[in-house]
């Protein structure tokens, strides 16, 4: 493995680790800067390329999640956005899909959320194609120019098109993209829903295509000035970005299809749990992912994160989930998470005589009371640095103020509620953990998953301090705490893997692939479409290498709306091969609903996804002589004060053994093994705890 500088930018914090020849690795954690989120990172490359002694030009590769696209939809911050569609669809983003959920549902006043693109921005021509793509009305082109004149004069920075079943031929998209973009500068990016997921739904479809046109400019401008930055610091080398389905992308093709991006860092924390599990022989895990603004909770089962083809950004829901409805579609792969708004950062506050937590955060600027930046409202961290739980004396590189930390609990939570400091901190401390908990909660049991026999595998710089009291929430009696925790995404970055997927829209029933009497010209276009969207993934990657094929199909019983996507035996496109397929589609079905049904089955969608793998091995853990503790701190367990050893992280040889309760620190995060619980170090820097119902 040659050199590797990755990076993920976090609401509070960015990580950076920089992988040597050897397998070294050097970690830096700084804060985010929210002006300008090349400033932490490029503070952080200097760090690691300092620390290693590696002259920048060495670095050959550079891998980077951001949630810069996920911001830029949350916050409306996307440039002006054009939107046309079908002539009678005009109101189609305005109507959306609206689901009101938990304080909605009683809100006699309820207000309807603003629609994306506003309807002086929205636009119609006459055209029509059928349902099988043939052409019912020609595109009017003089009513076109006169679209494009209108836009034009609006002075968008972007313009999106979808008209109805133009995934199945895009010949009106293409013509039309052609009238309007020769009226608007040069440059100016005009995305066609056949090019970005010609798939079936108008209005998933639709979404996904006017965020991809409202976030790639300022996706554009913001890699441009990264690569910039690196380059000026001496760092050349080419670099790639992470996708929401835990591949990562060219710069430029991520620029092209920015809407991939949406779950670039949480995508990270995922793949690596994946690979710390198989390490170890551990195929079901749950990912849990604590920074600073949220927690994110990921299944593994066999090795393989869940792959989701439509999520939502901004959605909400009871647990953590994002219920369909709540926010903005996107129909895209992603790695199948859950999240909530509680993390170190999450501010404390009382409303009516209720202890909240989150969902809003302290951010980077100015962070948490105890940082000492100006922050005055208590948060998750504060409350833990009060309990014992953190090292006052050092935190990613600065200390931590115990005295603000119980100012804030005290003047925001202890006084209003009428208990001491001690008392607030650990009820916000509690309620973090039951909020995170709603997120493994999604991920697992309201999937009918008993998440007894999975194992905890614990990333972010506050997910230690937390993940065994998590595990305890819900029966799991093996907790993995890999090394370097602190910067977990950022090192999945390392194992992240250049991929692309396609997809299209292929309707047909499985009776007639199956069939011995009908199968063989409905086969062969499906095999065909599975060539082409080959072809077309690795034109997206440009490179001859050969790299690893998967082929898919979305699966769903006729006259139903949602479909599965399962994958197809390797070889041949075969009657055999595509009933395998059906039975795996009815197998997944029930476990989901626990429904068994019967029903005619049909394909809905082929899926190619071509991967090339990174290359990358483990990073090498240099193992201490033998394990020392390092003094004993004051915690709060169980109700009261106790004195626990205090073990450092690089103290830890393989094979020691760490009985709670204690604590296990290093620069970016600190463990709590409670009473009860034992950690053990492997050879790799690994702590396995093992306890609570195991």
């Amino acid at each position: 493995m040659g050199i590797t500088l990755a990076s993920d930018v976090g609401g509070t914090f960015t990580d950076v680790v920089l992988a040597g020849t050897d397998g070294r690795v050097h970690v830096a954690k700084t804060l985010t800067t929210p002006a300008d989120p090349t400033e932490g990172l490029l503070r952080g490359a200097e760090q690691v390329l300092a620390a290693s002694g590696t002259p920048p030009q060495a670095v050959e590769r550079v891998v980077h999640a951001t949630t810069l696209a996920t911001n830029v939809i949350l916050e409306r911050t996307g440039v002006p956005v054009a939107f046309v569609t079908t002539r009678g669809f005009r109101s189609m983003l305005a109507l959306g899909r609206h689901a009101r959920v938990e304080e909605e549902r009683y809100d006699l006043a309820f207000t309807p959320p603003e629609p994306p693109v506003p309807l002086t921005h929205t636009f119609t021509v006459p055209e029509r194609l059928a349902a099988d793509g043939s052409v019912l009305r020609p595109l009017d082109e003089d009513a076109a120019a006169r679209v494009a004149d209108d836009i034009a004069a609006l002075e968008v920075s972007a313009v999106a098109i979808c008209l109805l079943h133009s995934y199945l031929n895009p010949v009106h998209e293409d013509r039309l993209a052609e009238i309007v973009a020769a009226r608007l500068p040069r440059g100016t990016p005009v995305v066609t829903s056949s090019s970005v997921w010609p798939e079936l739904g108008e209005y998933e479809r639709a979404t996904t295509t006017l965020m991809s046109a409202y976030v790639g400019p300022v996706m554009t401008a913001y890699l441009r000035r990264l690569g910039g930055r690196l380059r000026a610091l001496g760092v050349t080398a080419p670099v790639h970005v992470m996708e929401s389905a835990g591949g990562v992308l060219p710069a430029a093709l991520a620029a092209a299809r920015a809407v991939h991006t949406i779950e670039s860092g949480p995508a990270a924390g995922v793949i690596a749990a994946a690979r710390q599990g198989a390490r170890r022989g551990l195929a079901d895990l749950i990912s849990f992912d604590m920074g600073g603004t949220t927690a994110k909770a990921g299944l593994v089962r066999g090795g393989r994160p869940g792959i989701t083809h439509e999520f939502q950004v901004g959605g909400k829901g009871s647990f953590g989930g994002r219920r369909p409805g709540t926010g903005v579609p996107i129909k895209v792969p992603a790695i199948d998470l859950a999240e909530v708004g509680s993390g170190g950062g999450s501010i404390a506050w009382v409303d009516a005589g209720t202890l909240r937590v989150g969902p809003r955060s302290a951010g980077a600027d100015p962070g948490p009371a105890c940082y000492g930046r100006g922050g005055t409202l208590p948060t998750v961290t504060d409350a833990d640095l009060v309990l014992g739980h953190l090292d006052p004396g050092g935190f990613t590189g600065f200390r931590l103020s115990p005295d603000l930390a119980r100012a804030a609990i005290d003047e925001h939570v202890a006084r209003p509620l009428g208990v001491d400091v001690v008392r607030a901190a650990a009820a916000i401390h509690d309620i973090a953990n039951a909020q995170m908990g709603a997120a493994v909660h999604v991920v697992t049991v309201r999937r009918g998953i008993d998440p007894r026999g999975f194992t905890l595998v614990a990333l972010g710089g506050a997910a230690p301090t937390h993940v065994v009291r998590l595990a305890e929430r819900f029966g799991i009696g093996r907790v993995l705490v890999p090394p370097r925790a602190g910067v977990g995404s950022a090192v999945g970055l390392l194992y992240a893997d250049l991929a692309v997927e396609r997809a299209r829209t292929f309707l047909a029933p499985v009776s007639t692939l199956v069939s011995c009497s009908a199968s063989r010209d409905a086969l062969g276009e499906l095999a065909s479409a599975l060539a082409d969207l080959e072809r077309a993934a690795r034109a997206d990657l440009e490179t001859g290498e050969p790299g690893t094929v998967v082929r898919s199909l979305g699966m769903r019983f006729i006259g139903q709306a949602h479909a599965f996507t399962v994958e197809l035996p390797s070889g041949p496109v075969t009657p055999e091969a595509v009933q395998r397929a059906a039975d795996e589609f009815r197998k997944r079905y029930h476990e989901s609903y626990g429904i068994e049904l019967r029903d005619p089955v049909e394909v809905t969608t082929a899926r190619v996804r071509v991967v090339l793998p990174a290359g990358a091995d483990t990073p090498a853990h240099t193992a201490p002589d033998g394990p020392a503790a390092h003094g004993t701190r004051r915690v709060w367990l169980d109700g009261a004060f106790r004195d626990v050893p205090v073990h450092p992280r690089d103290g830890c040889a393989p094979g020691a053994e760490l009985p709670g309760p204690c604590l296990v620190t290093e620069p970016q995060c600190s463990l709590l093994i409670p009473p009860g619980w034992r950690g053990t170090a492997d050879r790799d820097g690994a702590l396995l705890l093992e306890g609570g119902t195991a």
